[in-house]
């Protein structure tokens, strides 16, 4: 079976997508969106998934937005350098949704499904910034996501990214984190370790499903003309 088919049949016709925010809070509707990243999930002939191309942006604080001091002090941005490569909101997703449908594509999936870590928190940022742009045909689905901080206390225990990633055998840079790109790209590696691990239960899971005469589930198509 040719790997973008694998992919297709792996997550029912979703593509796991890795997604990072952060923010001037917590509060989706109130609070700046100031990162966001997208880490895309591939899966070779073997079944294997592994991390793909990460597409990350800096974003300036939509009107009126509410800036935090302590969530600037925990994730050390400063929305104002002048050096700070920074865009709009609406042109920032559209990029990133341009990568997601292309790999959506690409894999023989029909939709997105947003992989996080407290993937509810992420998922509620991307939701509202969509709503505030008015952007049409997001690639994600808009409720269902994969959260690692759920998967990672089920496989290892531990539901603290920092210490799940180091349990994989993978390395964390305290000096790299709560940055967009990198907390996404290690939830990445997490969520391959996880989803590897299990990959023989997941043989079972469809012997058993073609024994009981199921059929491919998959969920409602999705316009990704460009």
């Amino acid at each position: 079976m040719a790997a973008n088919e694998l992919a297709s049949k792996r997550f029912r016709g979703f593509l796991p997508v890795v997604v990072d925010v952060e923010t001037g809070g917590f509060n989706a509707r109130t609070d700046a969106l100031l990162e966001i990243a997208a880490v895309i999930i591939e899966i070779d002939q073997d079944g294997q998934v592994r991390r793909g191309a990460t597409h990350a942006f800096h974003l300036k604080p939509f009107e009126g937005a509410r800036l935090d001091p302590a969530s600037l002090e925990f994730n050390g941005i400063d929305p104002w350098h002048p050096l700070r490569p920074a865009i709009d909101e609406a042109d920032a997703l559209q990029r990133m949704f341009r990568e997601i449908r292309t790999a959506i594509r690409a894999h023989g999936c029909r939709r997105g499904i947003l992989v996080g870590h407290n993937a509810a928190f992420d998922l509620g940022f991307l939701n509202a910034a969509v709503e505030r742009t008015g952007l049409k045909r997001n690639p994600f689905h808009p409720f269902s996501c994969f959260d690692t901080a759920t998967l990672a206390g089920a496989a290892l225990g531990q539901t603290v990214l920092a210490r799940a990633v180091q349990l994989t055998g993978e390395e964390w840079d305290n000096r790299s984190a709560h940055s967009a790109a990198y907390d996404a790209e290690r939830t990445a590696d997490l969520f391959c370790h996880i989803c590897n691990s299990l990959h023989g239960s997941f043989v079972r899971a469809e012997e058993r499903a073609r024994q009981l005469g199921w059929k491919d589930g998959a969920p409602a198509p999705l316009d990704l003309a460009d």
